[in-house]
């Protein structure tokens, strides 16, 4: 797998995040694709992560900090469960879908500064924050899949 590099702007606070998140979100495609179905439920390590629940957690994680907890939507949080019936090819589907309605919702705040309308807890956050934790979370977890497909198939790269 070639190694990309991240890419590298000379823009604003938002475009620039907005981009960077979008690199991880692509090197963590990169790591699940072309696996087989197998290797993607196999976990190699004792927390039992494997490689087609990064996605599904990921999915999970942009539609409940961006639709659910800054934009208000009272629609169901997908679940992050593997199942019998996902597959690398619907996971990456769903993760991809959830970029499109993510960033037309990011698209769509007038600022950083706007605040989330659902907060977990007694500590409200804004949308720089949650874009800033996506990353961040995005970024951990495709360095845990490129790791899981060392461990699968030798495969290594960003």
């Amino acid at each position: 797998m070639p190694d990309q590099k991240p890419p590298r702007l000379d823009d604003d606070e938002r475009p620039t995040l907005l981009a960077l998140l979008q690199y991880q979100r692509s090197s963590l495609v990169r790591k699940v694709a072309g696996v087989d179905e197998r290797s993607a439920r196999r976990s190699s390590v004792g927390s039992g992560t494997t490689l087609l629940w990064l996605l599904k957690h990921m999915t999970r994680a942009e539609i409940t900090w961006i639709a659910h907890r800054f934009a208000g939507a009272q629609d169901s949080i997908p679940d992050d469960t593997v199942h019998s019936n996902d597959t690398v090819e619907s996971a990456i589907a769903a993760y991809k879908a959830t970029w499109v309605r993510v960033d037309s919702i990011l698209a769509a705040a007038p600022s950083l500064d706007e605040p989330c309308r659902l907060i977990a807890d007694e500590h409200p956050v804004n949308l720089r924050w949650v874009v800033m934790h996506l990353l961040e979370e995005t970024a951990r977890h495709a360095g845990h899949a490129d790791i899981l497909r060392e461990l699968v198939d030798g495969r290594t790269g960003r």
